[in-house]
């Protein structure tokens, strides 16, 4: 029987792509308070692989999860959101 493995996957910002073959995305989230029930946006930056070095910043993309590639990179852009 094979298994399929779903990875994560995730949208967000290129917000930098100062390093080689890594762009940094902020990935946004609407929040509920628990208590207040007010709405707001709570955000975490993902270093991801870029191979090519295409993503700019500000594009809109999709990262997905992937094994470890650095001390902090575990993440590939698939495509333009």
């Amino acid at each position: 029987m094979t298994t399929t493995v779903l990875h994560r996957k995730l949208s967000g910002t290129v917000v930098s792509n100062k390093m080689t073959k890594t762009v940094v995305v902020r990935v946004d989230r609407k929040i509920s308070h628990p208590k207040y029930k007010k709405q707001y946006i709570s955000s975490k930056k993902y270093h991801a692989h870029d191979e090519k070095g295409e993503y700019q910043v500000g594009d809109k993309v999709w990262i997905q999860a992937t094994r470890p590639m650095s001390a902090t990179k575990r993440w590939k852009v698939i495509s333009k959101a």
